[in-house]
C-alpha cells in the first residue's frame, strides 16, 4: 500500500444506517398480507420478486416499493384492495424520507483522512435517492468524488478506476458487503477492508470465508486511520 492514493467508502450500512429501515418495511408488509400469508412467507415472496426484477429496477427504495406492490397483487390473486396498495406507497415515501443516521465514528474518520488521501463515495442504488441521502448526511464536503453505480461488479469498479486515473493497486475500498464492496475490488488487484454491519440483506450475503493478502477485516470504521498509520510505522 505504499502508493495508496484513494480511499473509497461504501455508503449504505458503512457510512449510515440503511438495511434496518428496509427490514422494518418488510415487517410492515408482512402484517399487510396477514390474511394471505404468514409474515415469513410474505418476506420470502417479496425477496423472490426482488430477484426477478433486479435487472429491470436495479437497487433502491423505488424498485423495492414496486416489488411490494407486485408481490401483494400476486399472493392475493388480484384481490388486494386499493387502500392496501396506497399503504404500500406510503411505506415507500416514508422510506425515501427517512432521516440519515450516521454510524459511529464516521465523521471522525473522514476528518482524520481528509487531506492525506483523496476520499471517494462508491455506492450503488437509485441516483436520486443516494444523492438525497448524501446531502442529508452532511458528509459531501469530505469527498473528492461521488460515484453512484447501478451495480458493483468488477466492470463497474474498472470504470471508476479509469475515471480516477489510477491503477487498482493505489485504491482501497472500505465497505460492509463482501459481495459488493470487497470481492470485486480484490478481483481487480485493489485493496479492500471489510467492516461488517450487524445485519445484511440476503442478496448481499457471502457464506464462504474469504482470505486474501489485500483484504483486512475490521470491527469498526474507526480502525481505518489507525490501521493505515500502523502500516506506515511497520515500514
Amino acid at each position: 500500500m505504499d502508493t495508496l492514493q484513494i480511499i473509497a467508502f461504501d455508503a449504505d450500512d458503512t457510512l449510515w444506517v440503511n438495511e434496518p429501515h428496509y427490514q422494518h418495511m418488510e415487517q410492515q408488509f408482512g402484517e399487510l398480507l396477514a390474511d394471505f400469508l404468514p409474515p415469513h412467507a410474505a418476506a420470502q415472496e417479496l425477496f423472490k420478486t426482488e430477484m426477478q426484477n433486479l435487472a429491470l429496477y436495479g437497487y433502491g427504495a423505488k424498485g423495492f416499493v414496486l416489488c411490494m406492490v407486485e408481490t401483494a397483487v400476486r399472493v392475493s390473486a388480484g384481490a388486494m384492495s386499493m387502500p392496501v396498495v396506497e399503504k404500500i406507497l406510503d411505506y415507500g415515501k416514508a422510506l425515501l424520507n427517512q432521516p440519515v443516521e450516521l454510524l459511529d465514528g464516521v465523521e471522525d474518520v473522514l476528518e482524520a483522512l481528509q487531506g492525506r488521501y483523496r476520499l471517494v463515495v462508491a455506492t450503488k442504488g437509485d441516483l436520486l435517492d443516494q444523492e438525497r441521502k448524501l446531502k442529508k448526511s452532511g458528509l459531501e464536503r469530505y469527498f473528492h468524488h461521488i460515484e453512484i453505480m447501478s451495480d458493483k461488479q468488477p466492470a463497474d469498479y474498472r470504470k471508476l478506476l479509469k475515471h480516477l486515473d489510477i491503477p487498482a493497486s493505489d485504491f482501497l475500498m472500505v465497505g460492509n458487503s463482501l459481495r459488493s464492496d470487497i470481492l470485486p475490488v480484490l478481483d481487480l488487484g485493489g485493496h479492500a477492508w471489510h467492516v461488517p454491519f450487524h445485519t445484511t440483506w440476503e442478496h448481499e450475503r457471502v457464506e464462504q470465508l474469504v482470505a486474501h493478502p489485500k483484504l483486512q477485516q475490521l470491527t469498526s470504521i474507526r480502525q481505518v486511520p489507525e490501521r493505515l498509520l500502523a502500516m506506515r510505522n511497520i515500514r
